[in-house]
């Protein structure tokens, strides 16, 4: 996996956990007008069309795009920022073992 894949695998875990934090997160994406959401759509769709090309796993990222429309109800987009974020980092640390270690 290139490092701009990985950047944007983890990132984008990274920023679904840190999302999924009971009233952190939320707090967060109210306070800022649901700014954060946009910007993890974003970051997701970009993260979708480099896993791509690169044919790695994509899922998790099409998850979070889909959780970002659907985030806007309190629990049910707290839910699955979480269940996003678990996939994301199943999805990270199962490509980053496939590659190997020279």
């Amino acid at each position: 996996m290139s490092p701009v894949a990985k950047l944007f695998k983890w990132g984008t875990c990274l920023y679904e956990a840190f999302l999924a934090l009971p009233l952190i997160g939320g707090l967060f994406i109210i306070a800022n007008g649901w700014v954060p959401l946009a910007i993890a759509f974003l970051l997701h769709a970009v993260a979708v069309v480099v896993l791509q090309r690169e044919h790695k796993p994509f899922m998790g990222n099409v998850l979070g795009i889909i959780t970002s429309i659907l985030a806007f109800v309190p629990i049910v987009g707290w839910i699955m920022h979480a269940i996003t974020a678990f996939i994301l980092l199943m999805e990270g640390v199962s490509a980053s073992r496939q590659a190997p270690r020279y």
